[in-house]
């Protein structure tokens, strides 16, 4: 498991949702500097990006639609079974990538782990049966064997069921649009986005939706559904406060690159690690939605990315003070209840204290331990020491 993911312990059911958590963090936190390649190639030359070249930009789709779906199964095949693991979750991933053109990083987190135990399975199995220089020919052609067939497997079984879960999502949306409750989208939108759907949200149902909505209205409130930036920073103040202590020294980093630099992705691991901690980003983000609505405020396209200097740039004229207090609620809502769930860093506490106690109590017996090992070498010196008089 990832540095960044602390080890779970217990059996009961929270135990095992924040070990799978963990699991699924594990899978991503190796491969921020992957999404972060991609969010700022992003930001900077997309035709909506800070600095457009249509040339550098074609980058952009294949890096989220084949590149970081791949890494994503690698690592995580490579947490089950190593490098053999990792490469058959590369190959299997493949069924689910080109099975659709929406980003399939849910299919990877699906598809990687299960390709790998099965093939750990295999080799269980196997193992200690095959004749001495054989060896390399049937592992060879078992991992090539087993990963066509995972791939293929993946392309009719997984794909299908990832492409309805989003549609699923997306649908829930329009319903929710359709009648005015739009704060209860957070409800969807934001645990859909820790699963890596983000994108799909956005770009497939909300950028769309908004911006038929601009054409007639002139701004429109949906291209801020999804990407608030606030929920996901009051997440990270609630990590860099009360957050895992070997865990806060990354916060301040992550702040800059998700508020200013508008990369969501770079707290999605965080959620990850403590699940619960949803709550927080669907509280964060229906306050915010809920105070879009009633001041009547919208962006004129869709924020690219979603960061607080886009939404500069996207505000209708004279909207921009008053969505930047809805972030700034948002992201107030998001850190409290964050941070509640946290219990305000008490626990943490209490581990530290214990760790301090435990210290003490080594450096105590360590003390003892010495005076009593320099009293014996005291009197053994004085028992072998020859007299001084003759």
């Amino acid at each position: 498991m990832s540095e960044f993911t602390p080890a779970v312990t217990g059996t009961g059911a929270r135990a095992r949702v924040q070990r799978f958590g963990g699991f699924l963090a594990g899978m991503v936190m190796p491969n921020i500097g992957a999404f972060i390649a991609w969010g700022l190639i992003t930001a900077l030359f997309i035709p909506t990006g800070w600095t457009p070249n249509a040339t550098i930009a074609l980058i952009v789709g294949p890096m989220i639609t084949f590149l970081l779906p791949i890494l994503i199964a690698y690592t995580g095949g490579r947490m089950v079974h190593g490098q053999r693991g990792a490469v058959i979750a590369a190959i299997a991933v493949m069924g689910v990538v080109v099975a659709t053109d929406k980003p399939q990083f849910l299919g990877a987190m699906i598809v990687g782990p299960i390709a790998a135990l099965l093939l750990k399975q295999f080799d269980k199995l196997i193992d200690g049966r095959i004749k001495s220089g054989f060896e390399m020919l049937v592992n060879n052609f078992s991992l090539g064997i087993f990963g066509g067939a995972f791939a293929i497997g993946a392309f009719f079984g997984i794909a299908p069921i990832t492409t309805a879960l989003t549609n699923a999502l997306g649908g829930a949306v329009d319903f929710l649009v359709e009648r005015g409750l739009l704060p209860l989208a957070s409800i969807i939108i934001e645990p859909a986005k820790i699963l890596f759907l983000n994108n799909a949200i956005n770009q497939g149902i909300l950028t769309p939706l908004g911006a038929a909505q601009a054409q007639d209205a002139g701004k429109s409130i949906l291209f801020m559904l999804e990407s608030n930036p606030g929920p996901g920073l009051g997440i990270l103040l609630a990590f860099l406060f009360f957050g895992p202590r070997a865990i806060r020294p990354s916060a301040p980093a992550a702040i800059i690159v998700q508020f200013f630099g508008g990369i969501h992705e770079i707290y999605f691991p965080y959620v990850l690690m403590k699940p619960i901690l949803v709550l927080g980003a669907i509280a964060g983000g229906a306050t915010g939605i809920a105070w879009f609505s009633l001041t009547h405020v919208g962006l004129v396209a869709s924020p690219s990315p979603g960061s607080i200097i886009a939404y500069a740039a996207v505000s209708a004229r004279g909207d921009f003070p008053v969505i930047l207090v809805g972030i700034l609620l948002s992201a107030a809502v998001s850190f409290v209840v964050s941070s509640l769930l946290m219990g305000f860093g008490r626990r943490e506490k209490r581990e530290a204290d214990l760790e301090d106690a435990d210290a003490q109590k080594a450096a105590l017996a360590d003390a003892q331990a010495a005076t009593a090992s320099n009293k014996a070498t005291s009197k053994g010196t004085n028992v072998g020491t020859p007299s001084s008089t003759n």
